[in-house]
């Protein structure tokens, strides 16, 4: 059994891909067996296939068409026999061995899921671990977000010590460690949001049967891009997968 499986989802973005693939194998222990699957949703022709010419732990596969965020990262259910599965977004790079604590942190803790401390590029520590979801949370993050600032640091856990571990009732799906036999008994993403929400969807599932926790010994940089708040596209699939999210989960409003 491989000790973990890491999933990175491209879509037309091959030099971010490239540095998010060098960096993980570079960066974890080479005591650690590891099988990175790199599912590729692009429509504009790549050279990322070379990767698994270069690396022996990658493996390429094209979709031939967008699947979506989690239905790019469940095209590989069937071919993994992990310990641990980590779900990666392109625009992540390591600077340290982030998958090995998270493995040990995740031993120690006896937890389902993990996710690290998440910085931007200089440093700065990334809003991405949020409380319960609510209609008004999410209202104000996409459509009133210069209004409401205590709320949104409420809500955005701005109040806990990131210097300790701590359960998260939800975690940005760009990086997060998940036990791979726990993956597969909630059956991985669910693929009725094309995007968006299905990270908030698996943290939940997850707390339901186990716990995610923070984890504060090891960094990873994060260069995020919000792409919904910039396209008016991206911002209508972001709607139709937050009213999805609260139809199966109910509707919180406050």
């Amino acid at each position: 059994m491989t000790d973990i499986s890491i999933t990175i989802v491209a879509y037309n973005n091959e030099e971010d891909v490239r540095n998010a693939v060098c960096s993980i194998l570079e960066c974890t222990a080479v005591t650690i067996s590891r099988k990175l699957y790199l599912v590729d949703n692009s429509s504009q022709k790549n050279s990322l296939k070379e990767l698994e010419n270069k690396y022996p732990e990658v493996t390429y596969l094209s979709t031939g068409k967008n699947l979506g965020f989690g239905a790019g990262h469940n095209y590989v259910r069937s071919r993994l026999d992990s310990r641990f599965h980590a779900i990666v977004n392109p625009d992540i790079v390591l600077t340290e061995d982030s998958l090995s604590v998270l493995m040990d942190f995740m031993e120690r803790m006896e937890c389902g899921m993990a996710v690290p401390r998440m910085t931007d590029e200089k440093g700065n520590l990334q809003a991405a671990y949020r409380r319960e979801l609510t209609v008004f949370d999410m209202g104000i993050r996409m459509f009133m977000s210069s209004r409401f600032k205590k709320r949104q640091a409420y809500h955005t856990m701005q109040d806990m010590d990131y210097g300790k571990p701590f359960p998260v009732p939800f975690a940005q799906g760009s990086f997060l460690v998940i036990r791979t036999e726990l993956f597969q008994q909630v059956g991985g993403f669910d693929e009725r949001y094309f995007m968006y929400m299905e990270d908030a969807d698996l943290c939940r599932q997850v707390n339901e049967r186990s716990s995610l926790w923070y984890c504060p010994d090891t960094t990873v940089i994060h260069k995020w891009e919000r792409g919904s708040h910039k396209n008016k596209r991206l911002m209508k699939i972001h709607i139709v997968s937050m009213i999805r999210y609260f139809q199966k989960w109910g509707w919180k409003l406050w």
